[in-house]
């Protein structure tokens, strides 16, 4: 869901540092709020406690009180044994006016007593539409005797929205927070109008006290950003998985990463892996503790490949994925080739406008176009003037640049010259 990145340092001269709690084993933190305009964690909703499998976890949710999206950037340290273990936060898009909880996991942390310091949040604007999921407050949402929660949710827009998650904030006695959770089966899709099932889980640690859940947040942007050093560079890439993992690592050739993996819930969930291509010939293996196990290797529409597997309940091991190229890969364009000679062949009449309109629909799906307030329209109401078809030969010629013709399609979708 969010990206992170660590920083360790020893640091003995703690005066100047605002320690917002101490906790000791098995106890609950309350915090501080964190405030920057109307962007802010309130108190009650920012706790730290120690995990099923013994990591200290920090839970909060970040509220965003203001008529624009954003993407806000969380700063948490703790400081354990007098070494200062940092955390920034890469927090999802939050829309206008919406709450979106977050967890951040340290497992760097070896000691039951340790300071928690002060959180930093800055944001900076974005564009985000509301996910148009809702959750159905009737009595099938129910809190069950074990902690776990079950309901229903419905898309309420018109347009399919992939591989949403439902979050939500675990209360306990008193209104205290105790766990920021989410669904751990993976939902696929869901189309407009359609009403699935979800289920939420909370840690196993707290699963006894638990009272309640609330602030339900559905989001569409799941994945978790991560970068780690590969043959002298950065390799970014992304994984979306109902389990945590953290601490990636290659190989000195590059051709082989390891990375931890945590799943404390009692469930079977799923990783999915995104990785950009280098040669776009990898041929990949994945064991678990040095044991083999069975996956799947696909690419992706934009040219991503993936790498999914079942995580089992109660997991906590070593990932080990083989078959990387060496070196970093090649700037991958925003927008992929298919589009461009779908472009082409719309130009020159060799396709129907439907044709071309399902790429640029594509585009607005996986939002590389952005128009706010915009909501797509069925297929049947798709609408495109002819002329557009010269500044779209430009483009499939190379005579504008892909920046040029998104800019262009925002424009024209925005003035409703085009109906998607």
């Amino acid at each position: 869901m969010f990206r992170s990145e660590t920083v360790v340092e020893n640091n003995s001269v703690l005066s100047s540092i605002v320690v917002a709690g101490v906790i000791t084993s098995l106890s609950l933190i309350l915090f501080p709020t964190i405030t920057y305009a109307d962007v802010f964690v309130p108190e009650n909703e920012y706790v730290g406690y120690y995990d099923y499998e013994g990591v200290f976890t920090v839970v909060g949710n970040v509220k965003n009180q203001n008529d624009f999206a954003l993407i806000p950037t969380l700063t948490i340290s703790v400081i354990d044994d007098g070494t200062r273990i940092t955390k920034i936060l890469h927090h999802v898009p939050i829309p206008a006016m919406t709450d979106i909880p977050f967890k951040l996991k340290f497992p760097e942390v070896q000691s039951e007593n340790l300071e928690v310091l002060k959180a930093e949040l800055k944001f900076v604007k974005t564009k985000k539409n509301p996910v148009p999921i809702q959750i159905i407050y009737d009595k099938t949402l129910i809190t069950h005797d074990d902690g776990h929660v079950t309901g229903r949710i419905q898309n309420v827009g018109n347009y399919t929205v992939y591989n949403p998650k439902v979050y939500a904030i675990v209360h306990g006695i008193e209104n205290y927070v105790l766990d920021v959770a989410h669904n751990i089966s993976l939902i696929e899709k869901i189309k407009p109008g359609e009403i699935l099932n979800f289920t939420i889980y909370p840690d196993p640690s707290i699963s006894e006290t638990v009272r309640f859940y609330s602030c339900f947040a559905p989001v569409d942007t799941t994945v978790i950003p991560i970068s780690t050093k590969k043959n002298d560079g950065n390799f970014d890439f992304r994984y979306d998985s109902g389990a945590w993992f953290s601490a990636a690592k290659f190989n000195e050739d590059g051709t082989e990463m390891i990375i931890r993996g945590y799943n404390s819930y009692p469930l079977e969930t799923y990783a999915n892996f995104e990785f950009p291509p280098i040669s776009g010939e990898e041929k990949f293996d994945v064991t678990v503790d040095d044991q083999p196990i069975e996956f799947i290797q696909s690419i992706d529409e934009m040219g991503q490949w993936h790498v999914a597997f079942l995580i089992e309940p109660r997991f906590q091991a070593v990932v080990k994925i083989s078959g990387f190229e060496k070196g970093l890969p090649p700037e991958v364009p925003k927008i992929p080739q298919w589009i461009k000679t779908n472009a082409e062949w719309w130009a020159t009449d060799q396709i129907p406008d439907s044709e071309f309109l399902e790429g640029i629909d594509f585009l607005f799906k996986k939002g590389v176009v952005f128009v706010s307030g915009k909501q797509l329209a069925v297929e049947s109401a798709w609408e495109i003037p002819s002329w557009i078809k010269t500044p779209a030969s430009w483009w499939a010629e190379g005579k504008i640049s892909d920046d040029e013709f998104l800019n262009a399609i925002e424009n024209l979708v925005k003035r409703e010259i085009i109906v998607i």
